[in-house]
């Protein structure tokens, strides 16, 4: 993945994309008239792992986002909003690990 691909995803973002769970909690779950356990029923997960997701504290997996009809026109932009906090995650949790590799030069073919 390169710097553009990394910008285009977190949009220049200076704080932490907002959790896919949050969507779920505030958005889809209301509009839906579903709960935990509802929601967890019908992704075929316990209940424990909803209210992870919704807590921010688990990932939507892919497989969760393009779940079918759960999401309906948002299927995209729960996978979008995962996608981004799994990026942001991984360039913050290991840019001190990461800063001493220096990128490859390589030519263009």
């Amino acid at each position: 993945m390169d710097k553009q691909e990394v910008a285009r995803i977190l949009n220049g973002r200076m704080s932490r994309p907002t959790h896919p769970g949050e969507l779920l909690r505030e958005n889809v779950m209301p509009a839906a008239g579903l709960t935990q356990l509802q929601l967890a029923k019908a992704l075929a997960v316990s209940r424990k792992t909803i209210s992870e997701i919704v807590l921010g504290q688990r990932p939507v997996t892919v497989d969760m986002a393009v779940s079918g009809k759960l999401f309906r026109k948002r299927t995209k932009s729960v996978a979008e909003h995962a996608k981004a906090v799994d990026l942001w995650d991984a360039i913050n949790m290991n840019r001190q690990a990461n800063a001493h590799i220096k990128p490859l030069k390589v030519q263009a073919a």
